[in-house]
């Protein structure tokens, strides 16, 4: 092309503009048509000729509908939301121009000579380039010129995607060469830089990704998305984040990160890959044994755990009584786990915040991943809806094993039943370059049948919408409405006795706006406001049947409100210091319709004390409660690459489980807090210490914390707690308290790589009273049913060649506590069993080794899927790890009997692949 744009001033806005007078006027009415076909229009109707080129208008169409109006307004609309301007040439000739303007004037100062100093950033200097210099290079032209502002910087700001599977790519570093800028991109591959007006050198670097230069001309505010290229294929290696430093760097404690894209070669049960499970890998997370549900961060109880998918809570995120997760690894993107410093817009929990995310679908093909296990298959595929715009995410996994029972001789078998499934989808859609919306659905169900009388199921549903907008260059919000449901159902049918329906139901509706203020490098602001309200159907009996025995049983619904406002600060003292400070301030009112009773005060609740019925109406307040809750951090560098960490923090738990099993269960029912029960409250502080060797290859962390708590819930000994009407008379409340240190050694990189993680922790309940019904081991501490001592676990993953690995896991673990019978003896001819103190004696101490042999396929880039193999030995050893004890009295006496879930080892081979 010709050299051309002498003179051009870049400028940065969503504005176009014209130099000069109306054109024309005439009249012009047009619908979805192209842009290059309404200014031949414009031809036909005046006497103007239009110099563009074509390929700046494809896929853009206008509407419109003028009338006696100029043709510079009519322009001014086409051109609106694009990248071009125009000109009037000479009398009959309009030049089109992209990006830049065409002066017919020079600045008058242009011939000044300026006197330089710090403070004209805000001096315009033209800028002269020859536009096929321009061609030649590859630059990059950003935004749209304007001669209406008077700025020398504008903002970049863009998405950073894998070229292959069009994922985004979190923590990218991207550097504008030459000029000290430099920011990273968000969990969702987003940045946003403000850049100076002119030619700007960018870098985009990642590790695992091949470097990406670009030179950029920017004029105007805009948007530049990048495609990294791996420089090896992926999921090659097991590491548990790719966040160089940051483990460091960040003034928020006992955080994990985990890539669901990097667990494929861990051995777990059955072949099936489990994000959770990856987690209890990790210090300061635990279950209560094999197979269990629930998990237990810090010495808190399972129902202490915050666990979020998009921002939904999942009451039970397993199948099948926990020996699978309820997450689908191939939908989910990042999960970041809190145990210490909580951040301020989580509420509600005592121990810990799962904050799971599913990713955004490939915009731009059609893509997807599946698997084939010994006992389910899981799809998972990406639809582009508006390229580069919107996807729809879907995932599906099911089990066969009903299938695989109906095959078997043994006629007890044959009669159960053991089946699960879960379903996500998630559309995506990009507004404009400020503005998107996510939609979430999850659905998750189990059946199970154990004799052929029963039916217990249990299921989650969610859905939720997220707009995320960026305001300005400094501020951004984030409206949230989310709800979530949980249920389970028995059906009991028997030919003589007739049968029963029984069901449980609780669901929660949230809405929360969060806002990002960032006012300088020094400090950034986040805070909001959220409002949730609880529905909860304690449960219902039905007879079914018309010689049922069992009796019709209705517990009224509970119904409370809870809400809070939070803001923190990320305070950059110095190069040196960091400090996280956040306030939340949380309220919870209990909600009528409600019976409510009274007991007198000081003596144990019962029946004897009852002493009145108080009936609140619909939405009267029953009982208000709330506090602030504080949440504190602090980082100081020791070096650059070693740092010390401390944090304190606060929570109040509205909502607790009423159970009296050993660990989490599908029927475990929910309790809201109300007249006689309080809230549960903790205090926990932590100091670390973090260090990153040898150029970052290598992550040690050292983390103690003690936490206290208050109003922790038990059950009395032989207490009913389903489908009972005064459950309060049936729990106690007591306090309680844990403590530990937490190790971890991680090598995130090579041909040798993985973690060692080391935990000793105590969890200890108290619950003394001066009446011997409300006392548990004499007032005494005594440690909780899922309190090990010693938590070791290794992850080694080892490349025999680009496409062969070998991965061992190894687990030890302290024997949880159990309560048992010391004793029996007869009195009034009645025979008697006398206990120990609770939890005084274990169970043998748990350790499992697992391993596997992976086989990728050949790294052909241009292939129809790229396929994985995995096969596995899950309790190599064979070890008969017990799950629990029961006793059983005989003739001989009172006998202890082990049972376990996986005695033996357990092969399976499973068949991944990608399209």
């Amino acid at each position: 092309m010709k050299k051309i744009l002498l003179g051009l001033l870049l400028f940065f806005s969503t504005q176009h503009c014209s130099a000069q007078d109306d054109l024309q006027k005439i009249t012009l009415s047009f619908k979805d048509s192209s842009i290059e076909k309404v200014i031949k229009d414009i031809e036909k109707l005046t006497d103007y000729t239009f110099y563009y080129i074509n390929d700046w208008f494809l896929n853009k169409s206008v509407n419109g509908d003028y009338k006696n109006e100029s043709v510079t307004k009519i322009l001014k609309d086409i051109f609106n939301e694009t990248t071009i301007n125009f000109y009037k040439l000479k009398e009959n000739t309009i030049v089109l121009t992209k990006n830049s303007i065409i002066y017919d004037t020079l600045p008058d100062d242009f011939l000044v000579k300026k006197i330089e100093t710090k403070a004209e950033e805000n001096v315009l200097t033209p800028i002269f380039y020859e536009e096929d210099l321009q061609e030649k290079e590859n630059i990059i032209r950003i935004g749209k010129a304007n001669k209406l502002l008077k700025e020398n910087n504008f903002i970049l700001k863009g998405r950073v995607i894998n070229e292959l599977t069009k994922e985004a790519i979190k923590n990218v570093a991207i550097i504008v060469l030459d000029k000290n800028l430099a920011t990273i991109t968000n969990a969702k591959g987003d940045y946003s830089l403000k850049i100076p007006l002119g030619l700007n050198h960018i870098e985009f670097s990642a590790i695992g990704n091949k470097t990406v230069h670009a030179k950029v001309l920017i004029f105007n505010n805009g948007e530049l998305n990048i495609e990294l290229k791996e420089v090896s294929e992926i999921l090659d290696e097991v590491v548990i984040s790719a966040n160089r430093r940051v483990n460091v760097e960040t003034a928020i404690t006992g955080v994990i990160q985990i890539n669901p894209k990097i667990i494929k070669n861990i051995p777990m049960v059955l072949g099936e890959l489990d994000i959770l499970k990856v987690a209890t890998t990790l210090p300061g997370i635990s279950t209560a044994g094999e197979g269990s549900s629930g998990y237990h961060v810090r010495g808190g109880k399972a129902d202490q755990n915050l666990i979020l998918l998009d921002n939904n809570v999942i009451y039970n995120p397993t199948h099948f009584f926990g020996i699978f997760s309820g997450l689908n690894p191939f939908t989910s993107s990042s999960i970041n786990i809190y145990k210490g410093n909580i951040p301020v817009e989580f509420g509600g929990r005592l121990s810990s915040v799962f904050d799971i995310n599913t990713k955004d679908g490939n915009t731009s093909k059609f893509s997807g991943e599946a698997s084939i296990g010994p006992v389910m298959s899981n799809l998972a595929v990406e639809i582009p809806i508006i390229k580069e715009k919107s996807s729809l995410l879907m995932g599906v996994r099911s089990t066969y094993s009903d299938w695989v029972l109906k095959l078997l001789d043994s006629e007890s078998l044959k009669n159960s039943e053991a089946s699960f499934y879960d379903l996500v989808a998630k559309y995506y859609h990009k507004i404009n370059a400020s503005n998107s919306i996510r939609v979430t659905g999850y659905l998750s169900k189990d059946n199970f049948r154990v004799t052929s009388d029963s039916l217990y199921s249990y299921s989650n549903t969610l859905a939720s919408v997220n707009w995320e907008s960026e305001l300005n260059e400094k501020n951004r919000l984030n409206v949230i409405l989310a709800n979530s449901n949980y249920g389970f159902k028995i059906n009991f049918e028997k030919e003589k006795s007739g049968g029963f329906d029984l069901g449980y139901d609780i669901s929660e509706t949230e809405l929360k706006i969060k806002l990002k203020y960032l006012k300088s490098k020094k400090h950034k602001f986040d805070y909001g406001i959220s409002t949730k309200l609880y529905t909860v159907k304690p449960g219902d009996i039905n007879p079914i049947g018309e010689n049922s025995t069992f009796l019709k049983i209705n517990i009224p619904a509970e119904k409370a409100l809870e809400s809070a406002l939070f803001i923190s600060d990320n305070i950059k003292v110095n190069e040196k210091l960091q400090l996280d400070i956040g306030l939340r301030y949380s309220n919870f009112l209990s909600l009528g319709p409600s019976t409510q009773r009274i007991y007198t005060e000081g003596v144990p609740k019962s029946i004897e004390t009852l002493q009145n019925e108080v009936q609140f109406g619909d939405n009267d307040v029953v009982k208000s409660y709330g506090g602030l809750e504080a949440r504190m951090g602090a980082r100081y560098f020791i070096n650059e690459d070693f740092s010390l960490k401390a944090s304190y923090n606060n929570n109040y738990q509205y909502i607790h489980t009423l159970s009296n099993n050993t660990t989490a269960s599908p029927t475990d029912t929910w309790k809201l807090s109300d007249l006689n029960i309080k809230p549960q409250l903790s205090e926990q502080i932590s100091v670390g210490l973090y260090r990153n060797l040898n150029n970052n290859l290598f992550e040690v962390s050292i983390e103690g914390y003690y936490k206290k708590l208050k109003n922790t819930l038990d059950y009395k000994t032989g207490a009913k707690l389903l489908l009972n009407k005064t459950i309060e008379t049936k729990v106690l409340q007591g306090e309680g308290e844990s403590y530990g240190v937490e190790f971890l050694v991680k090598k995130t990189t090579g041909d040798l790589n993985g973690w060692v993680g080391y935990t000793y922790s105590r969890s200890l309940n108290k619950f003394s009273s001066e009446f011997s019904s409300e006392t548990i081991n004499n007032g005494n501490y005594f440690s909780s049913n899922y309190d090990k001592p010693h938590d070791f676990s290794l992850v080694l993953n080892y490349k025999l060649t680009k496409r062969y690995s070998l991965s061992l896991n190894g687990v030890y673990q302290t024997g949880r506590p159990v309560t048992i019978p010391t004793a029996k003896f007869i009195y009034n001819n009645v025979e008697y069993v006398a206990y120990s103190d609770r939890n005084k004696f274990r169970i043998p101490d748990y350790y499992r080794l697992d391993l596997s042999f992976n086989i990728e396929g050949n790294h052909k880039i241009k292939k129809f899927a790229h396929s994985f193999w995995n096969i596995s030995i899950y309790n190599l050893l064979g070890r008969n790890n017990p799950y629990s004890v029961f006793f059983v009295s005989e003739s001989s006496g009172i006998k202890a009997y082990k049972s376990s879930i996986f005695s033996v080892p357990i092969p399976t081979i499973t068949y991944n692949f990608k399209f």
